[in-house]
């Protein structure tokens, strides 16, 4: 694959070295051009050095553009990758802009355009900005990110470019062939929950769980990588909305239902890695509890069963559920897997140690007449791994239906 890695002039250019490398890596070879304020970041002799090709920057350099090489880059690349992205970059290229040499080579290449914002947090969440990036989409640029978590400025946010192994992962990966209408999910619809759900006790109170909703936030980032059109309905995270996707915004276990069941229609895969609250208070104080007396009880109700809810319907989808358990994981899961008569369920253990507020994770797969196991992973590989496994047995037992169905659901993360 040939690469042409475009630097713009934001902080996370330091990592771009690292960049180079990882794509390097997997077999790319990267042609790096750099504009003007990149270079107050970070040194051409350095990227020079880890891609092994001269640097551009200059659109009137008059030695290569005797032979028009701006022209001969944007037909050389198989994709444009800008990273950093920095919200000029992006407001120039959602203008039609050719200023410099960069954006003149995003608007004379055919090849796909990936950029991975990175900025200041109230930049990211500026109307401006988020109305460039949904012009960039609508255009077809894929935007990678960004990531959630502190920043160079000292503040925590939406804005961080994603790390370089995630970009070199996608750009490497099976996302451009999704872009393409190619994946293994390719011309699917998918529809994914993920997070915890809120149980309001009272105006300021609520019942809740540990989720982070990373693990389905990365199975629907794999899924839609794969091809899938991906509907995601979430709960109450602290992560930023994946590009590429519809996201619905819900807080509690009743909430999500309906959601899930309004948008069933058309759908071929149904993801629920959601860990949905199990109960609920049967009736939430209009106002502050006060504190009162030394003890008081709360009467809990039963949520509804998403999973249940989807697996009984009349013509019932391929269900894959998530079973997180603390102890006896296995013996669990297939208790799970027969009594909601799914078709695959992930097991994995959930702990202080394990599962919950981590980055990684590691699970057992398994079916009726078979599982895999997978060692602990980062969740954005992991989601990968399964999303993959769950398309080839769907493939396998459902491949040749008229209206295939697929369902992943978790009932916790």
């Amino acid at each position: 694959m040939n690469v042409l890695l475009g630097i713009t002039g934001g902080i996370a250019a330091y990592k771009t070295p690292d960049l180079v490398r990882r794509l390097r890596e997997r077999g790319a070879e990267v042609q790096i051009v750099m504009t003007a304020s990149a270079e107050e970041f970070v040194t051409e002799t350095a990227l020079q050095a880890v891609s092994g090709r001269p640097i551009r920057s200059n659109l009137w350099d008059k030695e290569a553009e005797a032979s028009m090489s701006h022209i001969e880059l944007a037909r050389w690349a198989d994709v444009v990758l800008i990273a950093p992205a920095t919200a000029e970059i992006m407001a120039r290229l959602a203008s039609g802009a050719a200023a410099d040499l960069l954006t003149t080579l995003c608007l004379a290449t055919n090849a796909p355009v990936l950029i991975a914002p990175a900025m200041n947090h109230v930049m990211w969440e500026k109307p401006a900005v988020q109305a460039n990036r949904k012009t960039l989409e609508e255009h077809g640029v894929q935007i990678l990110g960004p990531d959630h978590g502190s920043q160079a400025c000292g503040e925590t946010g939406a804005g961080r470019m994603l790390d370089p192994e995630k970009i070199a992962a996608i750009v490497c990966g099976p996302q451009l062939l999704a872009h393409q209408g190619e994946g293994l999910l390719a011309g699917k619809k998918v529809l994914v929950t993920a997070g915890p759900t809120r149980e309001p006790i009272d105006p300021v109170r609520y019942i809740s769980n540990r989720s982070s909703g990373k693990m389905g936030y990365a199975i629907a980032s794999a899924a839609a990588a794969h091809g899938a059109k991906v509907v995601l309905v979430s709960g109450p995270v602290s992560l930023t909305e994946p590009s590429g996707m519809d996201v619905i915004q819900v807080m509690t276990a009743q909430e999500m239902y309906t959601a899930t069941h309004e948008n069933l229609e058309n759908v071929d895969i149904f993801i629920a890695a959601a860990a949905v609250s199990d109960y609920r208070p049967a009736q939430a104080s209009q106002h502050k509890i006060k504190k009162a007396t030394e003890a008081m009880s709360l009467e809990l109700i039963r949520s509804e069963d998403i999973l249940a809810s989807v697996a009984m319907l009349e013509d019932a989808p391929f269900t894959v559920g998530f079973a997180a358990e603390t102890q006896k994981v296995r013996e669990y899961a297939l208790g799970k897997l027969a009594e909601k008569n799914m078709d695959m369920i992930v097991a994995n253990r959930v702990g202080d140690d394990c599962g919950f507020d981590r980055d990684d994770n590691a699970v057992e797969v398994l079916w009726r007449d078979g599982g895999q196991k997978f060692e602990s992973t980062a969740k954005t590989e992991l989601a990968e791994l399964i999303v993959q496994l769950v398309a080839e047995r769907f493939q396998a037992t459902r491949g040749a239906a008229t209206q295939p169905q697929l369902t992943i659901v978790s009932s916790k993360e």
